[in-house]
């Protein structure tokens, strides 16, 4: 134990490398930023080795910090599930989930509306995640995520297959009658998925039409749906996050398939609570109900 540096340079360097912030660092930790830097900068010198690139406006690992995350993530994952095994915690009915905002707003909000009407001595705690390194076995019960499915460490459940297809408002979907109408009109792009407008154009057959346009590029569907909902454009979304919008409408029937999925997960190493375990059998049940 002596060889180990001491934990709040520990926490401090878990929180930096995951939020990749000394000042969301500080926050999360009840400290100031400042504080945060001195930790880091004596754990640096503690290990002889850089573990941050320091930009101008933002932070990055080092080779060594990337290599060094996975133990210390795991390290304090360890230490919780031990902690909550043992002692259990004063929070035992809560579970948490974690999911992107679009999907907790589509697909999630009339789900747990209906838990909860269930079984309303159960708390819930929705967690926001937008990208795939917001998501990891730290902190909660659940996971709604969207890749291919190779996680290691999780079981999963695939929601189903997925496509992809153009969606707006009633007033821009009537001056659109066939894919190459979307010349002029902006399309809006979410940023982080494998398929995006360009592979639904080309498969429409007008492929780069959307770089002789105007575009807006966001971080999350919310934002682009939104937009379009307001006659601000037209988004490329899932259907599974269309089919219960009455804003939007799909003016074109063609979709392209992703091999991407949304997926149901949770941690594979640890035995589920029976809060948690009550949650996810809910869940997946519903997922009958959805092809039926």
């Amino acid at each position: 134990m002596s060889s180990l540096p001491p934990l709040l340079w520990l926490q401090a360097f878990e929180a930096s490398a995951r939020t990749l912030s000394f000042t969301a660092a500080g926050r999360e930790l009840g400290v100031t930023q400042a504080a945060i830097s001195q930790r880091i900068r004596l754990l640096e010198d503690r290990l002889g080795q850089k573990l941050f690139v320091r930009h101008p406006r933002s932070l990055s690992l080092t080779p060594a910090g990337q290599a060094w995350l996975p133990s210390i993530l795991d390290g304090f994952a360890r230490i919780g599930e031990g902690t909550q095994e043992v002692f259990g915690n004063a929070t035992e009915r809560t579970v948490t989930l974690r999911a992107t905002p679009v999907m907790q707003q589509n697909w999630l909000a009339p789900r747990l509306m209906a838990f909860h009407r269930a079984h309303p001595a159960l708390a819930v705690r929705l967690v926001s995640a937008i990208w795939a390194d917001d998501f990891g076995p730290e902190g909660a019960d659940i996971e709604l995520r969207y890749g291919l499915g190779n996680w290691s460490g999780v079981e999963g459940i695939c929601l189903g297959d997925e496509s992809l297809l153009p969606v707006c408002s009633p007033s821009v979907a009537s001056a659109l009658r066939e894919p190459a109408d979307l010349a002029g009109h902006t399309l809006l792009h979410a940023a982080g998925f494998a398929v995006g407008w360009p592979t639904w154009l080309e498969l429409a057959g007008v492929a780069g039409l959307d770089e002789r346009g105007p575009a807006l590029t966001c971080d999350n569907q919310v934002m682009t749906l939104a937009l379009a909902s307001q006659g601000g454009g037209i988004a490329l979304t899932h259907r599974r996050l269309f089919e219960n919008r009455a804003d939007l409408v799909a003016p074109f029937a063609l979709s392209v398939p992703s091999a991407e999925r949304f997926w149901l997960v949770r941690p594979a190493r640890r035995q589920s609570r029976e809060e948690s375990s009550l949650l996810w059998d809910w869940l997946i049940e519903g997922l009958s109900d959805d092809v039926r």
